[in-house]
């Protein structure tokens, strides 16, 4: 067997950046060296060196929408794949709101098919809640789907959950994680009538928070952590927004706790200010809120209030986002460039290195009891990302690897540049170039 050597690495990994050597052989890290391997003029190698990078983990992205089945004009497991494994994403686990709704045990099957067929990077999908489908909840094999998702707020068709007894259900019977949207919407739809009384259709993009508001979304999160108290469910708040909702929240390893939270990329680059220069391009569910809510949640992001980082991919055609506020589409893309943003915000000294590592590699590794993933050790999967961290480029519409052809970072010139991917020990990406022979594996989960 040939083996892989990536040699003269800055390796960052469990809290430390020190100069290595990773071995790899066959889909597995076989070994991580402080010196160069004593057979290395015997033994046939493919040497990839390192030099001037650091080497982290593959990102495990807890929260993408690739929108397959059914809603493919707007991205696909495929497309969206490959732009994760371009920003250095080697795992994701997608949401159900596409079409038909991934809420029954023969439709999510159904995706785990498609998946293994198309993707690039390493998969695994919720199962979606609706008032009335605890049947199909209770039936999750806990070992290979990576939970269920509640909408408490903001979904489309018959996702959201608003029946108190359903959801009581599925805080008392969930077989495994419970990942929550939290926005009460009762709240939301009293804001959007009083903005329409005073715009009519002609709500500006910086409405949006004051509709989908803090208040909204402290409601909804006090709920969702009220019932995983009272049941002892294990209870992850996807997509944080707000400094108010961090008082909810206790500090900690991941790995102890029963109730966690996540914040997305762009919570922590943009604020209420930037709907001024990019409008609905930035239209998120949660909202995009103040600079101090962004503040503060980089802040609870850095004490261990909150866990992982991810990106809420969404992405959506741009005639989508440009129409009138209330029939706009709210998310965009992220994954080939969640990474880089993140080590933008290191570069400016706002977050170590180490701790952008722990919160989008180890700690959704953690959180979800994934198996032999998410840290660079012997015996583990070998999915790795090179990064150059003096290698500026800008983002250009000519450069985009998502299928909507647009991104809110257009524009922006980051400093560090993924260089290489692998995913289960194959070279997928490699400066620019894809190999796409290699298909992504479901990921399995301890539990």
């Amino acid at each position: 067997m040939m083996r892989i050597l990536i040699k003269n690495a800055s390796i960052v990994n469990e809290g430390i950046q020190k100069l290595g050597h990773i071995v790899i052989a066959g889909d597995r890290i076989e070994s991580v060296l402080d010196s160069l391997p004593a057979d290395l003029h015997q033994q046939v190698y493919q040497i990839i060196d390192a030099s001037g990078k650091i080497v982290i983990p593959g990102v495990i992205d807890d929260q993408v929408h690739f929108r397959e089945p059914g809603l493919t004009h707007k991205g696909d497991i495929y497309s969206e794949s490959k732009a994760a494994i371009a920003g250095g994403i080697t795992s994701f686990m997608e949401m159900p709101n596409t079409n038909p709704q991934t809420i029954t045990q023969s439709l999510l099957a159904e995706k785990f098919e498609l998946a293994s067929a198309k993707s690039l990077a390493n998969f695994s999908f919720y199962l979606g809640a609706t008032n009335n489908n605890l049947k199909e909840i209770v039936k999750i094999d806990a070992k290979n789907v990576c939970g269920i998702k509640v909408f408490m707020g903001a979904s489309t068709g018959n996702m959201l959950v608003d029946n108190i007894k359903t959801l009581e259900g599925i805080f008392a019977e969930a077989p495994c994680l419970i990942a929550t949207h939290c926005e009460d919407e009762t709240t939301i739809k009293q804001n959007l009538e009083h903005y329409k009384s005073l715009f009519g259709e002609h709500i500006l993009p910086k409405h949006h928070p004051l509709i989908r508001s803090e208040e909204a979304c402290y409601l909804s999160s006090s709920k969702a952590i009220e019932l995983a108290t009272k049941y002892n469910s294990q209870l992850h708040v996807l997509h944080l927004s707000t400094a108010k909702e961090l008082s909810l929240f206790g500090k900690g390893p991941v790995e102890q706790k029963k109730i966690t939270g996540e914040v997305c990329v762009h919570h922590l680059w943009f604020d209420d200010s930037d709907y001024e220069r990019l409008g609905q391009r930035i239209k998120w569910n949660p909202s995009i809120k103040t600079s101090r809510d962004k503040e503060q949640l980089l802040h609870a992001l850095l004490n261990n209030k909150i866990d992982v980082i991810a990106t809420d991919h969404a992405p959506h055609t741009l005639e989508e986002k440009m129409r009138p506020y209330t029939t706009s589409a709210s998310g965009g893309p992220l994954v080939q460039h969640s990474l880089i943003a993140m080590l933008e915000l290191s570069l400016q000294g706002k977050i170590s290195i180490e701790n952008v590592v722990e919160k989008m590699c180890h700690a959704p590794a953690m959180l979800f009891r994934i198996k032999e993933r998410g840290f660079i050790r012997p015996g583990y999967f070998a999915d790795l990302v090179l990064v150059a961290l003096n290698q500026p480029h800008t983002v250009t519409k000519d450069s985009l690897l998502y299928k909507c052809q647009w991104s809110p970072f257009e524009g922006v010139t980051f400093q560090s540049s993924v260089s290489h991917t692998f995913v289960n020990g194959k070279l997928v990406y490699d400066q620019g170039q894809f190999n796409e022979t290699p298909k992504g594996s479901a990921l399995v989960f301890n539990r």
